[in-house]
């Protein structure tokens, strides 16, 4: 009789993600995180892809972001739910798998939690080196909650961002942003409005959680040369960018198709022109055109990053001998026979192997 193969799939936990980044160093996770995405955008003909698959309610959203290639097939569960900290939870929470595409075993378990931070910042970061102003030193940080401070280091230690102009309705999360980063070099500056933080800055980057068509940065704000990185609007119905903004730049989007119905494009007609990232990080299509174009990166995140994502932390995981293996796939003598999982026979065997042998015990008396 064949015994049945084992099949294991690899769990790395919110734990686990923590220890990989302070054993090899936050600005090498972002490095690497930003080379992987870079990596897989220059293969973006090699996946099949589709908007994300999301279930709204009046509280929030929850969603499955699936993307393939012909080896490995990937998606990430993932909710918005503003309120949230209310009742002391986060507003975003993910988890993910990779998956063989030749036999769909699930290879690859990963929380995407602390995850969707990094890569989010890793991708913000990456759009920025090719839209923003090569000598861009400061940046304004509108919204500082849970994906503040990753946004603003990576911002620092891949484009050379020296200071941060902070503004946030809740001063609470602004002083936990401070504290959070009192240790870095970076100078941080807090700001009593928006237009106050947005005065100067080469780049402005909004990341705010409410489900709401706001418009928290208006085409007066914006300055010759600006580079704008827009990551908290991504649902229908949530915005933070006026309509005059997008008219005014030229905007950039990850995957046209789930921008349109989710990001601040969601504002404009469908025959407004905006250019998907891989064209240009394909010299197929130009960035930043001259030093006073306003450039503006509509993102809402999508599931190509998280394929980079669940790859990176893999590579990292099994380079530092982390995680560890899960059974989420039976194993059977007779592939073809599932029942027998719960047969009285078979679970009569189980309970016989879990009974202390109790002659060996005498015996040893």
């Amino acid at each position: 009789m064949q015994l049945p193969q084992s099949v294991q799939t690899q769990f790395v936990s919110v734990h686990d993600v923590a220890t990989i980044i302070h054993k090899i160093g936050l600005k090498t996770v972002f490095k690497r995180l930003a080379d992987y995405i870079r990596a897989d955008y220059l293969r973006w003909q090699d996946f099949e892809k589709c908007a994300r698959v999301a279930n709204h309610s009046k509280d929030g959203v929850i969603e499955l972001m699936p993307i393939s290639d012909a080896k490995s097939y990937a998606f990430k569960y993932v909710n918005g739910h503003p309120k949230n900290t209310h009742a002391g939870l986060p507003c975003v929470m993910a988890f993910g798998v990779l998956a063989d595409v030749a036999t769909g075993v699930p290879e690859f378990l990963s929380e995407l939690t602390l995850s969707t931070a990094l890569r989010t910042a890793a991708m913000s970061a990456v759009a920025a080196q090719e839209l923003a102003r090569r000598d861009s030193r400061s940046m304004a940080l509108i919204g500082n909650g849970a994906q503040s401070e990753f946004q603003a280091l990576a911002f620092h230690h891949l484009l050379g961002i020296e200071e941060i102009r902070l503004f946030d309705s809740d001063s609470k999360a602004t002083e936990k942003l401070i504290a959070n980063l009192r240790s870095t070099n970076l100078r941080l500056k807090v700001c009593s409005s928006i237009a106050q933080a947005v005065r100067g800055a080469d780049i402005v980057t909004t990341v705010t959680a409410d489900k709401t068509n706001a418009a928290i940065l208006t085409a007066d704000m914006i300055e010759p040369g600006m580079h704008i990185n827009g990551v908290g609007g991504d649902c229908p119905g949530k915005t933070e960018l006026h309509p005059d903004v997008l008219r005014r730049s030229a905007v950039f989007v990850e995957y046209e198709p789930q921008t349109r119905i989710e990001g601040d494009l969601q504002h404009l007609p469908a025959d407004f022109a905006v250019t998907e990232l891989w064209q240009v990080l394909a010299r197929q299509a130009l960035g930043r055109r001259d030093a006073d174009q306003i450039t503006l990166f509509d993102s809402v995140g999508f599931a190509l990053q998280d394929y980079s994502a669940l790859r990176f932390m893999r590579d990292a995981a099994r380079e530092l001998g982390l995680g560890q293996p899960v059974s989420l796939i039976p194993e059977l003598v007779n592939p073809k026979d599932l029942f027998m999982l719960i047969h009285p026979e078979t679970q009569a065997a189980d309970e016989s192997r879990r009974l202390p042998d109790f002659s060996a015990i005498l015996a040893s008396v």
